[in-house]
């Protein structure tokens, strides 16, 4: 069975000039893939030229564009033609698998969520990614942005969204799951924290406790489970630590010519070190909790990330995230009601 992937074309720092390139190298990778090209035909056509691959694609014209500073509730209620939302509708249609898409993150919620809908049991969609720990594998993480003020109900979610991401993705079939904290001890952290470990010691999810920062990248668990307010501060610091010894590192190689022999000689570990990190490999958010699959890829992306982002769709559909998600909710949605109505008293 083929897998099909929308891609909204249009959208990103860079457009065309990245998304089309990226989505060819893809079906040149995934003989059973097939990419659905959405934005506008005009711009799309000229860099297919006469690519082989035309049986495996199609081009669905999009007039409209999503800009990257555009307000959410803009881009949903006054750009229906836009290439982002007919990317999204045509999940719901049923004539893609999933959409993948760099464009404005707070419009592809929106439009997902609207078009979409939530799964039984999951009150908010939530943004998971993977991150490069000291093990050599990836720590998932979530939400980071998604959701700035959440309850203890919805940080359970998280985690039963994240663990089934892991088990389907990674073939992982009990991913431990770590609540983040500003301590290992219970007694540390906020209410909604403390209420939410209690919650997941509750649960069948395999619970590791509160997990600290540093955790993340001594992958100490498989997932890293907290609000989106704290998610995304400590994505973007983490962003600005690493592109602030990448620049270290080079202005001190570049110091003299003493320095550039010595990088010269080290170039080897160097450059396998630059792989091991290279956020490139691990662009593509998922959009969990949504009744289709939805991957955000980074709006600076060049070819080689947006074709990872790519990759990670066509693994998410390949190992059947959707069902793997709603079979993971059942044994939660009387869990959750419980606790939903003990909050209302």
């Amino acid at each position: 069975m083929s897998v099909r992937i929308a891609i909204d074309c249009m959208g990103g720092d860079h457009g065309v000039s990245v998304t089309v390139p990226a989505a060819l190298s893809f079906l040149q990778a995934m003989p059973d893939a097939e990419a659905l090209l959405v934005g506008r035909r005009e711009a799309i056509e000229p860099l297919l030229g006469h690519t082989d691959l035309r049986t495996r694609l199609q081009v669905i014209d999009a007039r409209e564009v999503v800009a990257m500073d555009e307000p959410p509730a803009q881009a949903l209620r006054a750009k229906r033609d836009s290439s982002m939302r007919v990317a999204v509708n045509l999940v719901k249609e049923g004539a893609a698998d999933a959409c993948v898409s760099a464009g404005n993150t707070g419009a592809l919620m929106a439009i997902s969520r609207f078009v979409l809908k939530t799964l039984d049991g999951i009150d908010r969609p939530a943004i998971a990614t993977v991150i490069p720990n000291r093990t050599g594998g990836v720590t998932t993480m979530l939400d980071l942005g998604a959701n700035v003020d959440c309850t203890p109900e919805h940080l359970l979610q998280f985690a039963v969204m994240g663990a089934a991401l892991v088990a389907a993705v990674e073939q992982k079939e009990r991913p431990s799951i770590g609540l983040l904290n500003i301590g290992e001890e219970a007694i540390k952290g906020n209410d909604v924290v403390r209420r939410a470990a209690d919650l997941l010691r509750a649960s069948p999810l395999n619970f590791y406790g509160n997990v600290e920062g540093n955790d993340v990248y001594k992958g100490t668990t498989d997932v890293v489970v907290c609000d989106g307010f704290v998610g995304n501060v400590a994505l973007k610091t983490a962003e600005g630590l690493a592109q602030m010894l990448v620049a270290i590192i080079r202005e001190e190689f570049e110091r003299g010519w003493g320095s550039k022999l010595l990088a010269a000689i080290a170039y080897p570990v160097l450059a396998r070190i630059k792989r091991r990190v290279d956020p490139r490999r691990y662009n593509g958010a998922s959009l969990l909790g949504l009744r289709g699959i939805v991957i955000k890829s980074h709006g600076s992306a060049d070819a080689f990330a947006f074709e990872c982002a790519l990759r990670r769709a066509y693994d998410e559909v390949h190992h059947r995230l959707l069902e793997r998600t709603v079979a993971a909710m059942q044994p939660f949605v009387a869990q959750l009601a419980r606790s939903a109505a003990a909050a209302d008293v």
